[in-house]
């Protein structure tokens, strides 16, 4: 069993972009999330693409969503399209847009793979919940299936880790809590099966109870996991 780390990162402009994605590459990311909802130059986007050997996951993120983009929801989906033909090999969809039955079938038309999300900020759901959501991902041709809800307590985190366990025999999946209290999933669900785990540049968090990873290369190392 080996570990994957993707390390998110939220440019403004290029210049930005680059030395992030240097640094990203220099910590040994296995992948390198691009947040597009604080972008300011995504009509060029190829550079990015062509920086790095690393898969890119585009992601774009509403208001709504604790992101930054402020445009439409076609706007949204006009600028994730983009990414997928200028070469980013993941594309995040939001499975509560409206078009996300619609980018998901011309993202795979494009050859990139979509990441079906869904994120809950109030708090966990329950195991059920869970199966009826990885169920519809895959259904909608998800190449990924995120489902990411937020730790109110240390607790929280075992429903969790033990989904993992045993969902992600069906999928490729990424799960996990948010919030500090969600930092052990976060750190524990490649070793319960999960594809990969979020973590962040040093003192550049994007999301909250997001580790650096640095500090997960060294926790794991600690616990003799294979990175």
């Amino acid at each position: 069993m080996s570990v994957r780390i993707c390390v998110s990162i939220l440019p403004k402009e290029m210049t930005d972009a680059l030395n992030l994605i240097e640094k990203a590459e220099k910590a040994h990311s296995d992948f390198i999330e691009i947040r597009l909802d604080f972008f300011e130059e995504s009509r060029n986007l190829k550079d990015l693409k062509e920086s790095t050997r690393i898969p890119l996951i585009a992601t774009n993120k509403l208001v709504n969503e604790k992101g930054f983009f402020a445009g439409t929801e076609a706007e949204r989906q006009q600028t994730l399209l983009k990414a997928a033909k200028q070469g980013f090999e993941y594309i995040d969809v939001d499975s509560s847009s409206p078009k996300c039955a619609e980018t998901i079938r011309q993202l795979r038309e494009l050859g990139s793979k979509p990441i079906v999300s869904y994120h809950n900020y109030d708090g966990v759901i329950d195991t059920f919940k869970m199966e009826k959501i990885l169920n519809e991902h895959i259904a909608q041709g998800a190449a990924v299936c995120k489902i990411v809800t937020t730790a109110k307590q240390v607790d929280d985190n075992l429903p969790i880790l033990s989904f993992v366990s045993f969902a992600s025999a069906k999928s490729k999946l990424v799960c996990f809590c948010m919030g500090e209290k969600g930092k052990i999933s976060r750190l524990l669900s490649p070793m319960f099966g999960a594809y990969f785990t979020f973590a962040s540049l040093e003192g550049d968090s994007t999301a909250p109870g997001q580790m650096s990873i640095a500090e997960m290369r060294k926790a794991y190392a600690l616990l003799g996991v294979k990175q």
